[in-house]
């Protein structure tokens, strides 16, 4: 059965493209739909409300907690700054006097006739989600965001750190198999998205971070290099949070491993081009791959897409070109040469259907149909 589904990784230079873009929290959708937007352009808003700080009213002024609203300064609804008097007594006859003031600036919002505390809350943080990339939104989701569609190109990476973001592409490797060294960081990869070969050293690395490099897209990395970098390993957990000046997407995996020729040629045709990409992976359950977006802004998303195989149709088929996904031939490129239409027992004692492919050294290996994901 040829037809086996194998999710893969898209790599398309032709494509329709959605991205949800969600606040976290409940806030203001504040585009509609057909509208064409920007990268930057914000999509919904919402605010975070500020820590609340205690004035402990009763205790400074030596008075009960009931006596505290009769001695306030301020009012509930009111802005303070920090140090500023809320609440004032005097005793003996004006020669003793107490102020609670506050601790904090932001907004009196509530006094306990219980306590004697007065509440003031920091003012609330902004949250904004924009675009991401260019397009039209095609659905409104109220009070949390919206859909935004494009069409254009777009390929996914094995695995990513650094958030979202958008920068014109700059090919500076010549070919998959180069590895991008200091020399290759100069003063015009500054602000670019960069695209290497089969890896990049530690020190180029670092050189890109510290030059203004806005993203990496490399093949692989060596592990070490990587967590050097970061100063610290990479746990399990989804990516894309870390704090550091730049993205890294490696289309490949970890190691020197040059990268795949429709992968490094789609980049290649689109050298100066601005794009959008994020690190966020997560390879448990709900996978997320990082990705990088070439979107076309002039084109119709209506438009049906080329034909000539744009993008993964998740078809197993002989001559689909594959990537192995576990040991012993992780991170391997091969062919599918024979696909078996019974199961076979493995080594494990699991009774699961197989392939057979073409690895790059000409040998040729029987795996899982599970253990591998279609590259194009």
């Amino acid at each position: 059965m040829a037809t086996g589904y194998t999710p893969g990784l898209t790599v398309s230079p032709d494509t329709i493209i959605s991205k949800t873009r969600r606040l976290p929290l409940k806030g203001k959708t504040l585009v509609e739909i057909g509208q064409r937007v920007g990268p930057e352009t914000i999509i919904a808003r919402a605010e975070l409300p500020g820590i609340m700080h205690t004035v402990k009213a009763a205790a400074a002024l030596g008075m009960e907690p009931g006596e505290v609203e009769n001695a306030l300064t301020v009012k509930i609804g009111d802005s303070v700054t920090r140090g500023q008097v809320v609440a004032h007594s005097s005793s003996l006859w004006g020669l003793i006097k107490s102020d609670a003031k506050a601790t904090t600036t932001g907004m009196v919002e509530m006094v306990s006739p219980i306590t004697g505390n007065i509440g003031i809350r920091e003012a609330p943080t902004p949250i904004e989600i924009n675009a991401y990339i260019p397009g039209i939104v095609t659905e409104v989701i109220a009070g949390e965001g919206a859909v935004v569609t494009a069409r254009g190109a777009m390929a996914q990476g094995i695995f990513g750190v650094g958030g979202e973001r958008r920068a014109p592409l700059l090919c500076v490797a010549e070919r998959p198999t180069d590895t991008l060294t200091e020399t290759d960081i100069t003063p015009e990869t500054a602000g670019k998205i960069i695209v290497g070969g089969a890896n990049i050293t530690g020190a180029a690395l670092k050189k890109a971070a510290e030059s203004g490099v806005v993203g990496i897209i490399v093949g692989g990395i060596i592990d070490t290099d990587l967590v050097e970098f970061l100063g610290y390993d990479i746990g399990v957990a989804i990516t894309g949070h870390e704090d550091i000046p730049l993205t890294l997407i490696l289309t490949e995996g970890f190691g020197n491993i040059a990268m795949a020729a429709r992968t490094f040629r789609l980049f290649s045709e689109r050298n100066h081009r601005l794009a959008s990409l994020s690190g966020a992976t997560q390879i448990r359950a709900g996978v997320i791959r990082p990705e990088v977006i070439i979107a076309d802004e002039s084109a119709d998303i209506s438009e049906k897409r080329a034909a000539d195989g744009v993008e993964d149709n998740h078809a197993l088929a002989i001559g689909t070109h594959i990537r192995i996904i576990r040991e012993p031939y992780f991170g391997i490129l091969a062919t599918v040469t024979k696909l078996p239409s019974l199961p076979v027992k493995i080594d494990s004692g699991a009774v699961v259907r197989v392939l057979e492919a073409a690895l790059p050294d000409g040998n040729l290996a029987v795996v899982p149909r599970a253990n591998v994901e279609i590259i194009g």
